[in-house]
């Protein structure tokens, strides 16, 4: 008998045992679909990535996270980022004026280039303006709106797209390729890219996080945390003067979690010319390695966002042009600030700065970058 019991303990504890490995190592579903046809005929798929109760969803137009259910405190899912529930409405706003660019992969250039205007190894380029008198995110055609090939990997999705020679006035055909891939609820992005001429490049994603639930109220009441002691001021034109600005004493200081609308109406020349916030945070972080950037905490939800990468800045935009006129998903209005956007990257015009951190890719030396947006309650 003694002995039967000491055999039944033990398969007990084998069982649980094999239960807990399952449980830490379930893998995520990776399903596809057809999310609808582009105005030429060309298919558009989405790519859904399910672990447990987080899911995250993903089309090949623009690379656009659509959608990114994570549950809170008490275990209720919801969306956390806006967007559209159509193709139609994607490609209509991105080949309009005021483009939000809900979700997207961005490029070739994330933010602002002074004038549209670069040099590189002596020679000038011009790029599409579409900001005032700036270029911004790649200019009216760029990566987020385009179609990537897409195909399911393990945990994800990877998508690739060729940018030739020339594209948008950028040279070289650069190849790139974009990996989401979900696992213990944590969404992971890596970037790569090659080239073959000299060329800039600075990739990021634009989704807009709302963590009570995408349509749900501003982010005002969100807490936010930077890990940066500086930030790059900007002119009118929201184009860095190139000076590295220290955060002390300013309402750019959110090294201690605070509120994102405690100083976002204080009377502050930085804050009138992004109309809020809307600025490069210069990372404590030496770039290169993977390290946590930003932490966003709301709460009556009690979710919690973490923002890791190996990018030197992270631009927090505060969603100030976002005023109640679009209509996101199942028929949600955005209102004003309605959705925060942490895209981490390079310095915004970088190529017109030589004291920045470079963003020149040159023939030879792949890109990659990693950010890592992570999940848990409070």
């Amino acid at each position: 008998m003694t002995e039967l019991v000491k055999s039944s303990k033990t398969l007990l504890q084998v069982a649980l045992c094999c239960l807990m490995c399952c449980t830490l190592e379930a893998k995520t579903s990776v399903t596809k679909q057809t999310f609808g046809k582009m105005p030429d005929g060309t298919p558009v798929e989405i790519f859904t990535l399910a672990e447990g109760a987080v899911e995250a969803r993903i089309i090949t137009y623009g690379g656009i996270v659509v959608s990114l259910k994570i549950p809170d405190r008490s275990g209720k899912s919801d969306d956390v980022v806006l967007g559209f529930d159509t193709l139609d409405q994607y490609v209509k706003v991105s080949n309009g004026t005021g483009n939000p660019f809900f979700g997207a992969i961005i490029g070739r250039y994330g933010n602002r280039i002074a004038n549209g205007t670069f040099t590189l190894e002596g020679k000038q380029y011009h790029v599409p303006v579409n900001d005032g008198k700036n270029s911004l995110h790649g200019g009216p055609h760029g990566f987020n709106n385009v179609v990537w090939k897409g195909k399911a990997i393990p945990n994800g999705v990877e998508l690739n797209y060729l940018s030739k020679d020339g594209e948008a006035g950028y040279p070289g055909n650069l190849s790139v390729t974009v990996r989401y891939t979900l696992s213990r609820a944590a969404l992971r992005i890596e970037y790569s890219a090659t080239t073959d001429k000299p060329t800039v490049l600075n990739l990021t994603n634009h989704s807009y996080f709302n963590l009570a639930g995408q349509g749900h109220g501003d982010i005002l009441n969100h807490k936010l945390t930077l890990h940066a002691s500086r930030f790059t001021p900007v002119d009118s034109t929201l184009i860095p003067t190139g000076e590295l600005k220290t955060v002390a004493s300013t309402p750019f200081d959110f090294r201690h979690s605070t509120g994102i609308g405690e100083h976002i109406e204080a009377d502050d020349e930085q804050l009138h010319f992004g109309k809020g916030y809307d600025h490069n945070w210069v990372l404590d972080s030496p770039g290169a390695s993977l390290a946590e950037a930003a932490e966003v905490y709301e709460p009556t939800s009690g979710r919690v966002l973490r923002v890791s990468t190996t990018q030197p800045g992270v631009q927090f935009y505060s969603g100030n042009f976002l005023d109640g006129t679009l209509k996101g998903k199942g028929g949600a209005t955005y209102l004003h600030r309605g959705g925060l956007c942490l895209e981490t990257q390079h310095f915004p015009d970088s190529p017109n700065h030589p004291k920045f951190p470079s963003t020149e890719l040159k023939p030879g030396q792949p890109f990659h970058s990693v950010t890592v947006f992570s999940f848990s309650t409070r």
